[in-house]
């Protein structure tokens, strides 16, 4: 894969877990067109990643994402044509594309302010931990834009149910941490102190599982959303035959026998 050094947030390495910072705290790591633009193009590259198993996405300064920048995109998209308004919206939504066909888990550490398209990476995140202070609104119907987008219409429903959903996006209200919590959008609260370091231990143990079969897990998780019951059993049962054949499971049964803990190796 092409070696990522993104330019518009940060990015480290540790192990198999990447780890990706929106970094402009002074506004509350807001988005540009250029942090758009890499975002989407980092999870493409992930796609070809053979080393990196696991994803962290935070944000510094005690705050996750404010959204689009006022100045360097709501401003300029008020001047744009039809055709540059269309590539714009095109450009957000492939972002949350590229992270649901990315195989690794990505898991969302949030604190503070989480908005607008800041709660739609959170929401397109696998798993999501949040702190009592995270502050968390589909914000787009207050400034006249559907609630629709970057696919919160599709995914935010079966994160919390469609009645709690539909409430969000059509008030923009906020939800605290732990409403969000009770709601099933976080799934743990955690201290401000610690939550980077257990969203990076649990993204840790992940990356140094069945990496393969957490991959197929996630795939087929975003694949039978459209799929009937009979037509996902089946699905499933050939994803399980894959898995079948890889020698993390043979090592999962050699383990077994030795009564020892299975030591997964991705393959």
């Amino acid at each position: 894969m092409t070696p990522i050094n993104p330019k518009h947030f940060g990015w480290t390495v540790e192990g198999k877990v990447a780890t990706i910072t929106l970094n402009r705290p002074g506004k509350k790591n807001p988005l540009t067109f250029d942090s758009y633009a890499e975002l989407r193009d980092t999870f493409r590259e992930l796609s070809k990643s053979d080393t990196i198993k696991s994803v962290v996405f935070t944000g510094e300064g005690g705050n996750f994402c404010s959204g689009g920048d006022v100045d360097e995109i709501i401003r300029p998209l008020l001047g744009m044509t039809t055709g540059e308004l269309n590539a714009f919206t095109k450009m957000t939504g492939d972002l949350m594309i590229a992270m649901q066909k990315a195989p690794q888990t990505i898991v969302a550490a949030v604190d503070g302010v989480c908005v607008g398209a800041g709660a739609c990476i959170a929401m397109m995140s696998d798993v999501r931990f949040g702190t009592a202070r995270s502050k968390v609104a589909f914000l787009f119907v207050r400034v006249g834009l559907p609630g629709c987008d970057m696919g919160a219409c599709a995914v935010l429903p079966r994160i919390i149910g469609h009645g709690r959903a539909a409430e969000l996006l059509y008030t923009g209200r906020t939800m605290d941490g732990n409403e969000a919590c009770s709601w099933g959008f976080f799934n743990r609260l955690v201290s401000p102190d610690e939550l980077l370091d257990e969203a990076t231990s649990f993204a840790s143990k992940i990356a140094n599982g069945p990496t393969v079969a957490h991959a197929m897990t996630k795939r087929m998780l975003r694949e039978e959303w459209n799929m009937g019951i009979e037509e996902a059993v089946e699905a499933e049962a050939k994803a399980a035959a894959i898995c079948m054949e890889t020698e993390d499971f043979r090592r999962a049964y050699d383990a077994f026998v030795r009564k020892e803990k299975p030591e997964f190796k991705g393959n």
